[in-house]
């Protein structure tokens, strides 16, 4: 590979949206994704081929990311409740308490594979369903969908079970 002629322009967007999904915040995955792109380009001599040129820009912005949250101010728990979407701040109230999160888990610990993990990758590990869909090697909407039924299907053991969902 001719590093020298490297065009990052095309890969600008895959790294927005790696961005995007890491951050939730538009702006910020802009400009951190300029910065990665401005870091690549300045180190591109170091980039020894072994993998996708997009994965070593993705490494590159994720550091970044890090980075920038170490920096900020620790998030209130109200400002990280912020922003999980609608759907997730019923199951987090769900999984608030300690008898019921270890319920979840056992509930979890019990469903079968993709979905188990799926779910946690989503929950625990705070990743986004495109990034879900990349490990496991499946689509985005691939990965959406896995999350929802296997969401389901824990809601509907805690409803069998008595604890059903609290407004």
């Amino acid at each position: 590979m001719d590093k020298s002629d490297i065009s990052f322009e095309k890969y600008y967007e895959d790294v927005l949206r790696f961005l995007r999904g890491l951050s939730r915040d538009e702006y910020l995955a802009e400009e951190l994704t300029q910065e990665a792109i401005c870091r690549a380009m300045k180190s591109i001599h170091t980039f020894r081929g072994d993998s996708d040129l997009r994965v070593w820009l993705c490494s590159i912005a994720k550091n970044l990311y890090f980075t920038h949250c170490r920096k900020q101010k620790p998030l209130s728990y109200e400002e990280t409740y912020e922003s999980y979407g609608a759907e997730e701040k019923l199951f987090v109230q769900i999984i608030e308490d300690k008898e019921t999160a270890f319920r979840v888990h056992r509930i979890l610990h019990d469903l079968k594979e993709p979905y188990k993990e799926v779910f946690s990758l989503r929950i625990f590990g705070e990743l986004s369903f495109r990034e879900i869909g990349e490990l496991f090697q499946k689509s985005e909407h691939w990965a959406c969908v896995a999350y929802h039924r296997a969401r389901g299907m824990i809601q509907e053991q805690l409803k069998e079970k008595g604890m059903a969902e609290k407004p």
